[in-house]
């Protein structure tokens, strides 16, 4: 059973890849201009959306560090009373 979808699958790979290629992939391209449609992958879509959303480049710098500073500080703001390691066992 797997022998019968590999072999089509890499005979096709192996062979005529061009089938299996993104079609942007063929267009010529231009080192002067990036691509409208070119955005970052999925985790680093946050960064990228801080770094849009602001005109001022150190501004969105500024945001990037704030915002990655704010996820490195949330556990610090957790005051619980039980202090043992069973509840916090990294502090």
């Amino acid at each position: 059973c797997f022998v019968l979808m590999f072999l089509p699958l890499a005979t096709l790979a192996l062979f005529s890849p061009n089938l299996l290629g993104d079609p942007e992939n063929f267009t010529p391209a231009n080192p002067l201009v990036t691509p409208p449609h070119i955005k970052p992958e999925w985790y680093f879509l946050f960064a990228y959306a801080i770094l849009r959303s602001i005109p001022n480049k150190l501004g969105g710098v500024l945001a990037l560090a704030a915002s990655v500073l704010i996820l490195f500080l949330t556990p610090l703001l957790h005051k619980s009373k039980q202090r043992t390691m069973i509840f916090r066992p990294f502090s």
